[in-house]
């Protein structure tokens, strides 16, 4: 039978791999021409406008790379521009972000007990914090604050932990540290699009003038390059940090995403240095594994504080009371403590393990109600749960998860058409 939201699945899972695969190539290109910018070699032998120069060896072939501080002499005729690369990454992602958390805002971007929002404010917050975010940073940039890269790069890192703590009063822990990470992400291809790409622009249209580019553009532009240089690794973290509770269902989630930057910061650190040098500092592990150690402490949260939040819940949501009307809810709900509770608790009994896996809680009805399609997905439809099906779950009972989500899909609609 054909499943819409089985369609919508599989558009989520192909735009995820555009965003990963765009993701690879944007920050292949931009690791590798940090690394060969701070690698270049100066020598007298070097034409007139050229910085310096590296030998490289790659694919069977030898490569001579000379870098010109401002333009050379005269421009060639292709120009190769590394910006789609950026582009597409940040496109696919704000289209993930759409598919999974403003179409599932109930699901995952809202938490009632976090703050109690409708779908239109939680989106319009989202939006809005992801383009003031750059306005922000942009503007403290092109302001005296530019001049000082040290000075700059610890306002971002307030403006970063600024935001991390706002978006943890707003939104779910995982849609918090996601925001995050496309709030750093937005700035990143901004700078590209905005600043980097254009400054570009400027000195190809003076030298096709026949004018000297001003030497400035180069200078703002890697200014904003070398800031994007120290966001990536902290941004992997926060795309990744969705699988993993142990980060986003901490009360303490937004010190541990702001700690992350600081560990990306030590990271690029050693091998900007070794790339620049060929020393190889060794601090800068002792530190990032020193902040890491921190951020497991801060995980452990959860596992010193009784308090159960998902107790206090008394309502369910339009969508949800479609799914818990609907014919064989309490037959799935008998279902589901039996099979997926016992990993899917707020204290899990099963595999050594002390977080329900993604955060995703099944014990009680407003729970049940509330994960519908993710249980149809991995439970009725496929058999990706329980995992090598150790709690014994039957191809019957399998079908009656897949019957009552079609029915309770069927009350969702309909109260849809009657709210229009």
């Amino acid at each position: 039978m054909f499943d819409l939201f089985v369609l919508g699945d599989w558009l989520e899972f192909v735009v995820r791999w555009l965003h990963v695969i765009t993701a690879i190539a944007w920050i292949g290109s931009s690791f590798y021409f940090i690394a060969l910018d701070l690698g270049l070699r100066k020598g007298t032998h070097l034409p007139e406008g050229v910085a310096g120069e590296e030998w490289q060896v790659h694919g069977g072939g030898f490569y001579h790379i000379n870098k010109y501080m401002v333009a050379p002499a005269n421009l060639p005729e292709h120009l190769v521009w590394f910006k789609w690369e950026a582009y597409w990454t940040w496109i696919s992602g704000f289209a993930l972000l759409v598919l999974v958390y403003y179409f599932g805002a109930d699901l995952f971007l809202i938490d009632p007990h976090v703050m109690d929002l409708a779908t239109w404010q939680a989106i319009g917050i989202s939006v809005v914090s992801l383009v003031a975010g750059w306005v922000l940073y942009s503007s403290l940039c092109n302001s005296k604050l530019g001049d000082n890269p040290p000075v700059m790069m610890g306002v971002l890192f307030l403006i970063i932990v600024a935001f991390s703590f706002f978006y943890a009063q707003v939104f779910s822990g995982r849609a918090a540290l996601l925001h995050l990470g496309a709030f750093t992400a937005t700035i990143m291809v901004a700078n590209v699009a905005m600043v980097i790409i254009p400054n570009q622009k400027i000195v190809v249209a003076d030298m096709k003038a026949g004018r000297t580019p001003d030497a400035k553009y180069g200078k703002i532009a890697k200014l904003r390059s070398t800031h994007n240089n120290y966001l990536t690794l902290p941004v992997l973290f926060l795309m990744l940090s969705i699988h993993y509770p142990l980060a986003f269902a901490s009360e303490y989630n937004w010190i541990i995403a702001a700690l992350v930057f600081l560990v990306g910061v030590f990271v690029r650190h050693f091998f900007n240095t070794m790339h620049a040098t060929k020393e190889k500092l060794i601090w800068p592990w002792f530190a990032a594994a020193a902040t890491m150690l921190v951020i497991a402490v801060l995980s452990m949260a959860p596992m010193w504080n009784g308090h159960d939040p998902w107790e206090d819940e008394t309502s369910m949501s339009p969508r949800q009371e479609q799914f818990a009307a609907a014919p064989g809810f309490e037959d799935v709900h008998a279902i589901v403590l039996g099979r997926c509770s016992m990993c899917h608790a707020q204290e899990p009994t099963l595999f050594d393990t002390y977080w329900a896996p993604k955060g995703v809680r099944l014990e009680t009805e407003w729970q049940v109600a509330q994960h519908a399609h993710t249980i149809a997905m991995q439970a009725g439809y496929t058999h990706a749960m329980p995992p090598q099906n150790v709690s014994g779950i039957t191809e019957e009972e399998r079908a009656m998860i897949v019957e009552w989500y079609r029915a309770g899909r069927q009350g969702v609609r309909a109260d849809e058409l009657a709210s229009q």
